[in-house]
């Protein structure tokens, strides 16, 4: 599970190093959200878990009459963003719980590139941000699918020895329905619990292209992604200095089986989802 004290700590560090490479993994999914966004009226948009900032960045520059504001608990993750941002005068980036954020203007439309799973009770976040909302206020949002539609994550899973096993965090358990992490929204009821404060929850299924690597040496890209990103990462940070070895190889063999030419690539599949304030 990854939480909001890995976000503030080292897991936000290692996103924002990482954020190019980020993006490029989403690179293929992201044009779909951004499609779903831009049918959207706003003025006052807030980006949920903004992270190095993309997906602000890109709605800033194509709505100049807008103001957004990213929003993210990670100090370092906004300070990758802001710095990206230079130049851009109607988006800024603060580091905040959107789940108890109090903004300046009542948004009008919230978005997110996978930053509302991770939220430690969901149900009362997503009453906040609806109670501190213009009134009709949409949302819109991009969450992973099942883990077995998205093999990047399955992948891996399956060459955890056991004493990793237990970070990859496939779903949230019956002891604890609400835990954040990576596929917290697979379930399209859960996310209508999850939604208080908000209707019309409409769900569209996006499949993409996950690119883990490319160049003339994408598995070795991909490996060092790996190792820093993903269920991978937090796997290896826990397992012994005996097993690794072990599973680096074994992550290698499955990032060559992934690689055509220059890339490394998986399949992934994502909800959009959209719904309307109380």
């Amino acid at each position: 599970m990854t939480d909001i004290g890995e976000w503030q700590g080292g897991v936000g560090r290692s996103w924002a190093d990482e954020h190019a490479r980020t993006d490029r993994s989403f690179s293929r999914m992201t044009p779909h959200l951004l499609a779903a966004i831009h049918e959207e009226q706003a003025r006052y948009v807030v980006d949920i878990g903004c992270g190095a900032g993309e997906l602000s960045l890109a709605l800033a520059r194509g709505r100049p009459d807008a103001m957004v504001t990213g929003v993210d608990v990670s100090a370092d993750l906004v300070a990758a963003a802001s710095a990206r941002a230079a130049g851009l005068e109607n988006v800024r980036f603060a580091v905040a719980d959107a789940s108890t954020w109090q903004p300046e203007q009542a948004p009008d439309l919230y978005v997110s590139r996978h930053g509302v799973m991770f939220f430690p009770e969901p149900p009362a976040a997503f009453a906040h941000l609806s109670a501190i909302a213009a009134p009709g206020a949409r949302i819109v949002f991009s969450c992973f699918r099942t883990p077995r539609e998205n093999r990047w994550a399955s992948g891996i899973a399956s060459l955890l020895p056991e004493s990793g096993a237990s970070v990859s965090n496939p779903s949230p358990t019956s002891a604890d329905p609400f835990a954040p992490g990576p596929f917290a929204f697979a379930d399209p009821d859960h996310v209508r619990t999850c939604l208080r404060g908000w209707r019309d929850v409409t769900f569209t299924p996006v499949d993409f292209d996950y690119i883990a690597g490319a160049g003339p040496d994408a598995v070795a890209e991909a490996l060092a992604f790996f190792g820093r990103i993903g269920p991978a990462a937090r796997a290896i940070r826990v397992m012994s200095e005996a097993e690794r070895p072990a599973f680096l190889e074994r992550l290698a063999n499955l990032l060559e089986s992934h690689r055509s030419g220059d890339v490394v690539s998986f399949p992934a599949a994502v909800w959009l989802v959209r719904a309307t304030a109380e």
